[in-house]
């Protein structure tokens, strides 16, 4: 199915291209979520009409996620957790704790944003986590994980 993108997709392309993706995705991920319209003679048109209301919009939106990115840079969250003897955690530190503990200190993060590519936390240490703000903004913050005592 083509579709037009109504703002920029990972690996997928930017604001206005025109791409050719499955069915299923166009429909259940893509369309429903307003991130692409079908490419249509009538949509065509209509988004060359609203083009440069979406890229200010875009360029709004970039701006606001380097102003918050501005914020988590060079940050260290400390959480505390039950932990056994040998370091483990009972149970484990998710994005869902992490968006908690960075919105209680005055950031807004929602839980979509946090990227933790080797899964949840389950030992003390620190650990390298990724907020992905934006398709083009990513800060890297240290999560600290402490034994409570």
């Amino acid at each position: 199915m083509q579709v037009i993108l109504m703002e920029k997709v990972v690996n997928l392309g930017t604001l206005g291209d025109v791409v050719k993706v499955k069915d299923g995705y166009a429909r259940n991920f893509l369309i429903p979520q307003g991130k692409a319209k079908r490419a249509t003679e009538a949509n065509l048109k209509q988004f060359e009409e609203r083009r440069a209301e979406l890229e200010k919009a875009h360029a709004a939106a970039h701006a606001a996620a380097l102003a918050r990115a501005d914020q988590l840079s060079e940050l260290t969250l400390v959480l505390t957790q039950k932990a056994g003897m040998d370091g483990r955690l009972f149970g484990s530190v998710t994005h869902i704790d992490i968006a908690d503990a960075l919105t209680s200190q005055g950031i807004t993060v929602s839980k979509n944003e946090v990227r933790m590519p080797g899964g949840p936390i389950k030992s003390i240490g620190e650990f390298p986590v990724s907020i992905a703000l934006h398709a083009d903004v990513v800060s890297e913050i240290t999560v600290a994980v402490q034994p409570e005592s």
